[in-house]
Order: C-alpha cells, then sequence, then structure tokens
C-alpha cells in the first residue's frame, strides 16, 4: 500500500475517532428515549466519512436474539435496508463472526451465493463489499452495525474496522441502558401495583443488591441507588469498559469489586491503582514497570499494574487526576492492549477489563486541556453515576447498623438501640463526605456511649440541628453551595482545627490536605478574630 493511501485510511480512521467521541458525549447527555433519535444522522455520516453507499444498524431482541428493527441510511438511488428483503445477507455475514469482531467482505465473490437469497431481489442492486460489526452485552446479541458498497469492490483497511467496531460497541451500550430503563420502569409500575407488596419487594431488591457474588458490602434499596446496582448487574459480565461516576465516599471502589466479582475474570486478580494517590514521578512505573537499571534505584526488574491483572481487571481510581503526559499510554493500553516497560523496547500484551473511577468533571477537564478528548471517549463507554449519601436518605438505617456489627469487636462496644433523635438527626445531615464520614462518624460515636444505646457526636448534633434550622436542601440549592455550607461548618464546629485532636478533616473523612483544597476552591477562610 503507498503512502498516499496510509494517509488516507489514517484520516478516515480519525474522521471516524471522532465521530466516535461526539456520539458518545451525545449518548451520555440523552434520555433513554430519545438515544434513537440520532442514529440515522450517525449512519449518514459513517457513508460519508468511509465513502461507501449504505450503513445500517440492526437491532436483537433481548429475549431471542432475532433481529428486532433496523435504522438505515443509504445514498440517493441506493436501496435502503429493509426486512425481510436484506435479512438472509446479512444473517449470512453474522453467521462468520465472533461477537466483538468485524468481517470486511472485499469483493462479491465472497458473499453468499444465489441460494442464500442474496440475489433474489435484483430490483434492489447487488452488494459489492460489505463490512459488519456484531456487539454483544451481558452474553446477548445486542446489535450489528454493517456498512455496504454498491458501487465497488471494496477493500476495508484494518484503522477503519477498529474505529466503526468501537462505535458499534458505543451504541450498543446505549441500546443495553435503554433497555434496562425501560425493564426499570416496567419493574415501578408493577411494583406501584403490587399495593400492600412493596415492603416485601424491597427487602428482596435489597437482599440482591448485598449479593452480587457474595459482595454483602453493597447497602441500599433507596431507588437511586437501586438504579444504580441495576446498571451494574447489567454490565458486569461483559468485558466493557466502565467509568465510576460520584463524589468521594460513594463507595466506588466497593461497586468496581462487585463489578469484577460478577464477572468471568472473577478468579483471576483484581487491581487497584489510586491514580490521585501516586507522585507524578511514579505513576508510569506503577502502571507499566520498569527493567533493571532504568533509572537510579531501579535495582532489579518490576512488573507494572497492567501485568499483575492481565486476565483481570483493574481498578483505575480517581482517573482524572492522571498525568496528562500519560494518558497517551493508558489509551494505547485500551486500545491495543499494548505497553512497554520503562527502560524496554519490548512491546508486551495484556488482556484486561478495565474499571474506572472519578469524582471530577470529566467533560470540563478535557474543556480545560488537562484530560485527553480521546480517552475521555474510551473510558466513558458505559459511564455509572453514584448517589451521595444525601440523596439516599432511606438507605443510612441499614448503613448505621452494618457500621455497628462492623465495629463491634474492634471497639468492644454492644451498641443495641440507636434512639429515634439519632437516626432522624443523621438523615437530616447532607454528608459531604458521604458513606465515608458516615463510618467515621459512627465509629466515634461508639467509643463515646458508655451503654448500650448510641449516643451521637456533640460536634455532628450541632451540624444537624444548623442543617434542620436553614432548610437549605439539595433540591434547593446548588452543589457547590451545598459543599461550602457544610464543609465551611465543620472547621468551625470544630475550632477550625485541621488537623490534631477532634480535627475537621477526620470528622469529613477526608485527609487535611484534601480538605484545605477544598476551602480554598470554595473560598472558605478562617476568620482572622477566630
Amino acid at each position: 500500500m503507498d503512502s498516499m493511501n496510509v494517509e488516507d485510511d489514517d484520516r478516515t480512521a480519525a474522521r471516524l475517532d471522532d465521530l466516535a467521541g461526539r456520539l458518545s458525549s451525545m449518548l451520555i447527555r440523552l434520555p433513554g428515549g430519545d438515544i434513537e433519535a440520532g442514529f440515522e444522522g450517525t449512519l449518514r455520516e459513517i457513508v460519508e466519512i468511509v465513502d461507501a453507499d449504505r450503513s445500517t444498524l440492526v437491532k436483537f431482541s433481548p429475549d431471542t436474539s432475532m433481529i428486532d428493527t433496523a435504522h438505515t441510511w443509504a445514498r440517493p438511488g441506493i436501496p435502503p435496508f429493509q426486512l425481510p428483503q436484506d435479512l438472509p445477507q446479512l444473517r449470512w455475514l453474522l453467521e462468520r463472526i465472533e461477537p466483538g469482531a468485524t468481517v470486511g467482505v472485499a469483493g462479491g465473490a465472497d458473499l453468499p451465493p444465489d441460494g442464500a437469497g442474496v440475489r433474489a431481489h435484483e430490483d434492489r442492486g447487488q452488494i459489492k463489499s460489505a463490512l459488519v460489526v456484531l456487539i454483544n452485552v451481558a452474553d446477548r446479541r445486542t446489535c450489528a452495525l454493517s456498512v455496504d458498497s454498491f458501487r465497488r469492490p471494496r477493500d476495508w483497511p484494518a484503522p477503519t474496522l477498529t474505529a466503526l467496531r468501537f462505535i458499534g460497541e458505543i451504541l450498543a451500550g446505549s441500546l443495553h441502558r435503554r433497555r434496562q430503563e425501560r425493564a426499570l420502569e416496567h419493574k415501578s409500575v408493577a411494583l406501584a401495583r403490587a399495593q400492600g407488596e412493596i415492603e416485601p419487594e424491597n427487602a428482596c431488591l435489597g437482599e440482591e443488591a448485598r449479593n452480587i457474588h457474595g459482595v454483602s458490602a453493597i447497602i441500599g434499596d433507596s431507588p437511586a441507588f437501586r438504579g444504580a446496582l441495576n446498571h451494574v448487574q447489567d454490565v458486569a459480565p461483559t468485558d466493557i469498559t466502565v467509568l465510576l461516576l460520584g463524589e468521594t465516599g460513594t463507595g466506588k471502589e466497593i461497586i468496581a469489586r462487585a463489578l469484577h466479582d460478577a464477572s468471568a475474570r472473577r478468579g483471576r486478580a483484581l487491581v487497584r491503582v489510586n491514580c490521585g494517590a501516586l507522585p507524578a514521578a511514579l505513576v508510569e512505573t506503577e502502571l507499566f514497570g520498569h527493567e533493571r537499571g532504568a533509572f537510579t534505584g531501579a535495582v532489579a526488574a518490576r512488573q507494572g499494574r497492567f501485568e499483575l491483572a492481565d486476565r483481570g481487571s483493574i481498578f483505575l481510581d480517581e482517573i482524572g487526576d492522571l498525568p496528562l503526559e500519560l494518558q497517551p499510554k493508558l489509551l494505547r493500553v485500551l486500545q491495543e492492549g499494548e505497553f512497554e516497560r520503562i527502560g524496554s523496547s519490548r512491546t508486551r500484551r495484556v488482556d484486561v477489563r478495565v474499571i474506572a473511577a472519578t469524582h471530577r468533571n470529566l467533560e470540563a477537564a478535557v474543556e480545560e486541556g488537562s484530560f485527553r478528548e480521546d480517552l475521555y471517549y474510551r473510558i466513558s463507554v458505559f459511564p455509572i453515576t453514584l448517589p451521595p449519601l444525601r440523596e439516599r436518605q432511606s438507605d443510612i438505617p441499614k448503613l448505621v447498623w452494618r457500621i455497628i456489627r462492623q465495629r463491634a469487636r474492634t471497639l468492644n462496644r454492644n451498641i443495641h438501640e440507636v434512639p429515634t433523635s439519632v437516626m432522624q438527626a443523621l438523615q437530616r445531615y447532607d454528608w459531604p463526605g458521604n458513606v465515608r464520614e458516615l463510618e467515621n462518624v459512627i465509629e466515634r460515636a461508639m467509643i463515646r456511649s458508655a451503654g448500650d444505646t448510641l449516643a451521637l457526636d456533640e460536634c455532628l448534633s450541632r451540624q444537624c440541628e444548623s442543617t434542620r434550622e436553614t432548610g437549605v436542601r439539595t433540591g434547593q440549592a446548588t452543589l457547590e453551595e451545598v459543599e461550602r455550607r457544610h464543609v465551611g461548618e465543620m472547621p468551625r464546629a470544630c475550632g477550625w482545627r485541621i488537623s490534631g485532636p477532634g480535627n475537621a478533616a477526620q470528622r469529613l473523612g477526608l485527609h487535611p490536605n484534601t480538605l484545605r483544597f477544598r476551602m480554598k476552591k470554595l473560598g472558605i477562610m478562617r476568620p482572622s478574630a477566630a
């Protein structure tokens, strides 16, 4: 292939990657019911980019794996895909590829013979070349994306195949999300109709959530949290990259463990990397390893976290803090499964399922230039947002009792009663530190409780009372306002002690430096007279 053709192929792949990015961003923002509205425009753009004649997206029934509906776009004069006329040819192609793979048919001689029904409709023209992507989600056929050339035979270069497969994965993920939303809507209607049986049903759902492949740490029956758990159960059996979104302390690591334990990789390792906790100079060697002598102090070769996670899963916590210069290397591992250790020219291959998490707004980081746009689109194929604790107030009693049971032996405390006033105070509080803060508060309260009744910490009691009196809730204020109010009130309630005994950072479940950073970001300053 001459250099001009290579450049054309690279430009085509780059345009398809750009389309994938815009498509992923659009689908994440759209409500479930609007997802399919933009498919025709996407198919048209695919045809124009690859200089084909027709593009089709077919959906499979979730129950029978039979083709359900089809979206199509064709150039003027080219017959659009129609059921059932064009079904035999598509079925013939689909039988010859594995889920997640791509097949490109270069010439008519490779297409199915007359007996397969392809040429039974001569008025519809004859396909010279075809390209098909088949995508499974949760071990079920979800959709197939096909691109057809009627005017001339085509060679389909590898970069084009890869880019179209990625677009197919994005479309499949959005269709699967819509199906699950519909199932959840139907379940909600059924529960609402089953008067007198709502509480038993909720208890059943809660027990299921606590036992996703033995992960008993997951507790939550609130609608917001149950919706997130439904998404976890849907995507866990697949190898699709998952992005966990939510504030600090919302349980992203527990959900990552649930995703791994419910997957086919559960017999292998789940390797955790906190990208925000590692010094920038050490991130690369932690992720990819190094050879002996690669730098001063490298007295022996060392495997990186990706090698340790081979055939398993890797949890990249706080991925939004990954240094910009390392993001291309991470993107390469996600796309190709390849990397080199520091100090080595040998390319290594790994098979790793990536679960990423962040509390940052990555879209804003992309706009600021601190996070690569192409990496963002690669990790956000299937985002799951974990609700903050203030949106899960009905879950707080169960969480409180779980913490009490877990800490009883360590603290040598036998708490048998939580007064109603205490539980109500805990449910009134907005919990800027989320579940992590709740754990710290309950543990401290257990230490200070002399008998078998939980006594609430005085500092938090003042916080809860302030919350009740002001009446400012999340629904009436922006998240930033709520965070500013509560992050500011805790240092004041604790005498502006950020570290040391009885410090505000410990009560919020944060590192002192993290609290100082948030206070600076939110414009919270200690009064000169304090």
